[in-house]
């Protein structure tokens, strides 16, 4: 379980004087199955922190900052911290290559799996919380995060993306788009489903999540960014 973590530190301006709490960020508990022998730790519980440490954050920040209702707030806040948000930052910094997987999942996907890389920016921020505490956490997400809250409000992107996708799409071709479970893995009380939404048949945006509804807002969601920059079509009345 050697790896070098020199390049990640560099990209995120934080070194770690624990390598073994840094370490235990990539750790997924399908590792842990098929290596019973090590005495290792799931990075769950460390994504169980950063994922409050990553909402208080955020909660506090826009409390300072804005004066809008707390609906709008709350909008606002869920746009920034929901899934598909975090695994595409979890992409730019390259978190998939470190992660430590069973065969199963490295061959089904695991390293760019939305879900999977989302749940580890989460563990990722609780441990730069017990290594460095807030201030340099709350830095951390300013820099990381909280920065893409202008272009979230300019561009609407806080708005359920469900809604948005059908309005977009009914206005275009008048059709309503729909959704379909593709798959679903896992045990009952951590199960991941895969969904697609189609039009005339046709998948525009496929996502993941750990319920159906999740799921399809995820679907919408890359649906809608695919639109956006013209690597899927729609056509037109």
């Amino acid at each position: 379980m050697q790896i070098n973590f020199s390049e990640l530190q560099q990209k995120i301006d934080i070194t770690f004087q624990n390598q073994d709490l840094l370490k235990k960020v990539f750790i997924h508990r399908s590792f842990l199955n098929e290596n019973t022998n090590q005495k290792l730790e799931s990075n769950e519980r460390l994504e169980f922190l950063g994922d409050a440490v990553l909402e208080l954050i955020v909660t506090e920040y826009m409390y300072q900052k804005y004066s809008e209702p707390e609906g709008i707030l709350t909008n606002w806040r869920s746009a920034l911290v929901r899934g598909q948000n975090l695994a595409q930052l979890a992409k730019k910094l390259q978190l998939g290559d470190y992660l430590f997987l069973s065969k199963g999942e490295e061959k089904t996907g695991g390293r760019s799996r939305e879900l999977l890389l989302a749940n580890t920016f989460e563990a990722l921020i609780g441990a730069i919380y017990l290594e460095k505490g807030y201030d340099e956490t709350r830095k951390f997400l300013m820099k990381n995060i909280i920065a893409e809250l202008p272009d979230i409000i300019s561009n609407n992107l806080h708005l359920d993306p469900k809604t948005t996708l059908q309005e977009l799409i009914q206005e275009k071709i008048n059709i309503t788009p729909t959704y379909e479970v593709l798959s679903s893995k896992g045990p009952d009380h951590a199960k991941v489903f895969e969904v697609g939404v189609f039009v005339n048949d046709k998948m525009i945006g496929k996502g993941f999540g750990t319920n159906k509804q999740a799921a399809q807002s995820s679907a919408a969601d890359v649906a809608l960014e695919q639109l956006k920059k013209g690597t899927s079509t729609i056509g037109e009345n």
